[in-house]
């Protein structure tokens, strides 16, 4: 077994949907990044990478590539999946947190472990979303944007769980 961890964050900005875990969540604003920027599943991303031993999303999926700009981050997770799965790792469990004071994410949730697990080819109940304000303190807190992080395990795939 094999464990990583991943975080990411994105300012808000307008004039763009807010997407977290592939669902696109009410808000006046949206995240500001090359793709989505579904921080959410670029923390889960970084976590399945880290516990391969290859690396970040920003190696695999750079952000001066044209053909990942407003590319749905599940399409890069599903790349990823297949990357580790090339290197005969499969997925245990994901464990992720979205921090944002606002907007409330959780009748989302459900949909967004759905989204990730289809996409990694696990169970739902394999993938765990919740979601934390920072009580008004630092950049969240104050509206800036949100931040999540997240830990995933993976097996090889010769000895599965």
């Amino acid at each position: 077994m094999r464990v990583g961890i991943g975080y990411d964050v994105h300012s808000f900005v307008e004039g763009r949907p807010l997407i977290l875990g592939g669902v696109k969540v009410p808000y006046h604003l949206g995240l500001k990044g090359h793709s989505d920027a579904d921080v959410l599943v670029h923390a889960v991303m970084d976590a399945l990478l880290g516990a391969a031993g290859c690396g970040d999303i920003g190696k695999h999926f750079p952000d001066t590539d044209p053909q990942y700009r407003g590319i749905s981050s599940l399409v890069l997770l599903k790349d990823v999946i297949a990357h580790l799965n090339n290197l005969q790792w499969v997925v245990g469990n994901v464990d992720a947190v979205v921090i944002a004071q606002a907007p409330k994410i959780a009748p989302y949730i459900e949909q967004m472990r759905v989204n990730m697990a289809r996409e990694m080819g696990v169970a739902t109940n394999l993938v765990s979303v919740k979601a934390t304000t920072t009580e008004g303190l630092g950049f969240a807190g104050r509206g800036e944007g949100i931040s999540a992080q997240a830990v995933a395990c993976i097996y090889p795939a010769t000895n599965p769980r």
